[in-house]
């Protein structure tokens, strides 16, 4: 009979109004041991006095009730025994009250109803919280949590109903103080962040935060934050950015700080802290997430800032890289062969893999680039020069053609990855050639090879600048390639003058045109720019009829889109100028708009946008429902929740969708698993790599590799060699099996391509702008991956990073230190100090961090500075360490 005290005030109520109060009076009776019964006389008795002429007597009546309820304890499933028997009298107790005058009695009684009203009033009464208001000013703490708990519930209510009338809210406020501080005592942070979410005043939660509990507070705010409408999101973060300065957590400050993207709470946190080594450390962060950052007298001191400035500017990542490889004794170049495993296949297929086709050759070299990447060593490009001299390195590039050649110089920037001296100084000889094509990947290699890296003298600039005026559009491509990834995320004005001129040109072909609007978006990722923006919406008037058929102008929306990544309204400007184009680009530029300015936002009225134009049966071969399906992954990876959702949408337009949706599918659930190979994503993309309609076969075949990034794993390495005996006949599918293969294996299974970090709570906008640009390729296979633009995989080095952890002492010298390593729990909101990992093993440093893995120290004798075990973490020694 007795309700769930958790939802106390519910249902009990009605009920209990309605028995019929005598006949159960008996039953009950019987039912009762003695020492009930006793309470039940006795309380019988308090409420007959409470209604007594005499105050003395109502006093005392008073006092003895309300000692019963407090010094009631309850079990979970049931009702305190006094409220319990005080409920047939809750309706006289009211009627009673309404008749009292105003003194401390009537105050006294208002309490104890209000505690009634906790399992007697009916739903939608309020009557807790309106006796309550009444009552007298004492300290609701004293009266139990799960009365606090039912109060704010209501409070929640009234405050919206009092919004919407706009009535004055001062005593709710007053009340909502009370709570919060209780909650905030009770290691109920949680809730009490609810309550003042619910009532719009998150301001005062600095009040209450203090050592002990604001890590919790803010853990709740940031995972909240996400589900979170706009701006709320960002008023929540904000707080939680100042609550973690409050307390000096700077680390933890400044990944909020990145977050939000406001580079002005990124100069605040570096200004506030004067330690150096945790500014060394704030430096490892900000190169980990890839944005370009200028550090003023301010910041740093001028010995530091140059230090400072190489750690920004990443210089130290290839050391560190190498580091890794040495530790886990993968520096053994590898060549295609040891990929492919073809001896492990029957007959038929490794038969037909010793002709030596140039498609073959093409997709060797991809594959040699894509495993020793960042290495520097290999066994096609880079073989010492003691075996006959400069020839052997030369005849790999000679036995590609024409526009493979471009492929094949510029895998050398790829292996030399991060590298910036010797990789311009292997990549020079190719700038001598006669051939055009070998200059065009010689530039592009310029720009792999300074990928993420920052250099104060230029040398991408200075090398390639020269060249995206040339006659020759391979050249111009390559050097304006070159440029977008050496650059990605710079926000350069002397390349946006550069490049907006290649853009007015009225000479260059389409394809520069493409490829150069791809660049600005890249440069520009994310800053709203306004000039690239015209420059690119009138490049796009100007283009005919006909041009806009060609594969490649798909490029310029996409270049377009690129500039509002992730920001949001800041497109709808833009987008309406979108709603003018030709009919045949209008609708492709609006999806790419909306999906790249909603990406990583999690926001399901946009998925829910993007899912409707998916569910439309097209007949006049209209292309905008690849870029939306693309779109559902884009918004929809920034959390798990969405994530899974979205691979069960995916899975529903498989069926239903049209073929040019079914061909998108693919690519979509390669984003959404990048390099973390989940097997009912596995198992779906297997089943499509089978398919009738080859376009579906080859993307799924391009995801399968997307999925399993530098992991090395073995089943889809496995479903890969089967898939390359099955297509050994067909050239196209089979150079994307190879690709794949080359994926799987990324950088000997040290790298990722996940543009999420810091325990996926942070996108970089580059790696992110890399993957889409080399998706939207992918969604017309046969023109441009197989046509003569294959270079565009190269896009992916943006989101190319080590998966490592890598500690180092005060000195930044490499320091082995044992780590657990484990499965990530979600921790938020539970009570105690529970585990933050499961099933973990221990290792020493540097160790690999497969997708969902999380790091901890597994000793005291060091404080590591960022909070976050991932990349670069500088440790620090305890000094309140003792040996044992």
């Amino acid at each position: 009979m007795a309700p769930d005290p958790n939802r106390a005030g519910t249902s009990a109520s009605t009920s209990a109004v309605k028995d019929d109060a005598v006949s159960k009076k008996k039953v009950e009776n019987e039912d009762l041991s003695d020492e009930d019964l006793a309470l039940k006389q006795q309380l019988d008795l308090y409420v007959e006095r409470v209604q007594d002429a005499d105050p003395g007597l109502q006093k005392v009546a008073l006092e003895s009730m309300r000692q019963e309820i407090r010094t009631s304890t309850s079990s979970m499933t049931s009702v305190p025994k006094p409220l319990k028997f005080l409920r047939p009298h809750y309706g006289t107790l009211k009627t009673y009250y309404e008749t009292m005058a105003e003194s401390d009695l009537k105050k006294y009684l208002a309490d104890i109803l209000s505690v009634l009203a906790l399992t007697m009033s009916a739903e939608g009464e309020r009557e807790s919280l309106k006796y309550r208001l009444l009552g007298s000013e004492g300290d609701i703490g004293s009266w139990g949590h799960e009365y606090v708990r039912n109060l704010a519930g209501e409070i929640a209510q009234e405050y919206a109903k009092r919004q919407s009338e706009e009535t004055p809210i001062d005593d709710l406020m007053e009340l909502v103080q009370q709570i919060v501080a209780f909650h905030m005592k009770h290691n109920a942070e949680p809730e009490a962040v609810d309550l003042l979410m619910e009532v719009e005043d998150l301001g005062m939660l600095s009040a209450h935060v203090d050592k002990t509990n604001f890590k919790r507070t803010c853990l709740y705010l940031t995972s909240s934050a996400r589900y979170l409408p706009g701006p709320d999101d960002m008023l929540v973060l904000d707080i939680a950015y100042s609550i973690y300065k409050q307390f000096e957590e700077y680390p933890n400050a400044l990944q909020i700080a990145l977050f939000m993207d406001n580079m002005q709470h990124v100069r605040d946190v570096f200004n506030s802290c004067n330690d150096v080594l945790r500014k060394k450390q704030f430096c490892y962060m900000l190169a980990r997430h890839g944005i370009t950052f200028e550090l003023d007298e301010e910041m740093a001191a001028d010995d530091d800032r140059e230090m400072f400035q190489d750690i920004i500017n990443n210089s130290k990542l290839s050391e560190g890289y190498l580091t890794l490889a040495r530790d886990i004794e993968v520096t053994e170049p590898k060549s295609p062969e040891d990929i492919y495993k073809a001896h492990l296949l029957d007959g038929r297929a490794s038969a037909g893999a010793s002709v030596d086709s140039a498609r073959q050759n093409l997709a060797a070299t991809f594959v040699n680039a894509f495993v020793n990447a960042g290495f520097g060593q290999d066994k096609l490009m880079t073989v010492p020069s003691d075996s006959s001299s400069s020839a052997s390195s030369g005849n790999w590039l000679f036995k590609n053609k024409e526009h493979g050649k471009t492929s094949a110089a510029a895998s050398l920037g790829m292996i030399l990855l991060w590298d910036v001296d010797s990789g311009l100084a292997q990549l020079d000889k190719y700038f001598h050639s006669n051939d055009n094509h070998v200059i065009a990947g010689a530039l592009l290699g310029v720009g792999i090879v300074n990928c993420s890296i920052k250099n104060d003298c230029d040398p991408a600039m200075a090398l390639l600048g020269d060249y995206t005026d040339k006659e020759d559009t391979s050249i111009r491509i390559g050097a304006i390639m070159g440029l977008g990834i050496a650059y990605a995320g710079s926000q350069n004005e002397q390349l946006r003058e550069k490049l907006t001129g290649v853009l007015n040109d009225s000479k260059a072909s389409l394809d520069v045109l493409a490829f150069t609007a791809i660049s600005l978006g890249l440069i520009f990722v994310g800053s709203c720019n306004e000039e690239i923006a015209q420059a690119i919406i009138y490049t796009l008037m100007d283009r005919s009829e006909s041009e806009l058929g060609e594969p490649l102008t798909r490029l310029l929306p996409l270049g377009l889109g690129l500039l509002y990544l992730g920001k949001q309204d800041s497109v709808e400007a833009t987008a309406e100028v979108s709603k003018t184009f030709n009919e045949k680009i209008r609708k492709y530029c609006d999806m790419t708009l909306l999906s790249c300015a909603y990406a990583g936002t999690g926001n399901v009225l946009k998925v829910q946008n993007l899912l409707g134009h998916c569910s439309q049966h097209l007949d006049k071969g209209e292309t905008h429902q690849g870029p939306a399906v693309l779109g559902i992954a884009m918004v929809a990876m920034a959390e798990e929740l969405g994530l899974e959702m979205a691979i069960r949408s995916l899975e529903h337009l498989l069926q239903y969708g049209e073929q040019n949706i079914r061909r998108a599918v693919p690519l979509a659930l390669g984003l959404l698993c990048i390099s973390n190979p989940k097997v009912n994503v596995m198992d779906t993309l297997s089943r499509l790599s089978h398919d009738t309609d080859s376009e579906v076969a080859m993307a799924a075949v391009i995801s399968l590799g997307l999925i399993g990034a530098g992991t090395n794993n073995a089943r889809i390495a496995g479903m890969l060699r089967n898939l390359s005996s099955y297509y050994y006949k067909d050239t196209s599918l089979l150079f994307c099996v190879r690709i794949a293969q080359g994926l799987v294996h990324l950088g000997k299974g040290l790298l990722t391509l996940n543009p999420y970090h810091s325990d996926r709570f942070l996108l970089s906008p580059t790696a992110l702008a890399g993957l889409i640009t080399m998706l939207h390729a992918c969604l017309d296979m046969k023109a441009i991956v197989l046509g003569k633009y294959h270079y565009v995989l190269y896009f992916l080095v943006l989101a190319m990073q080590p998966r490592m952890l890598l500690t180092v002492d005060e000195n930044l010298k490499p320091l082995s230190v044992p780590v657990r390593v484990g499965q990530a729990v979600d921790v938020v909101g539970q009570a105690g100090r529970p585990k933050t990992i499961t099933g973990f093993q221990t290792h020493s440093t540097p160790v690999l961090l497969a997708a969902g893995d999380r790091a901890e120290l597994a000793t005291e004798k060091y404080l590591p500075l960022s909070p976050i075990l991932e990349g670069f973490v500088i440790l620090k020694e305890n000094p309140d360490y003792r040996e044992e």
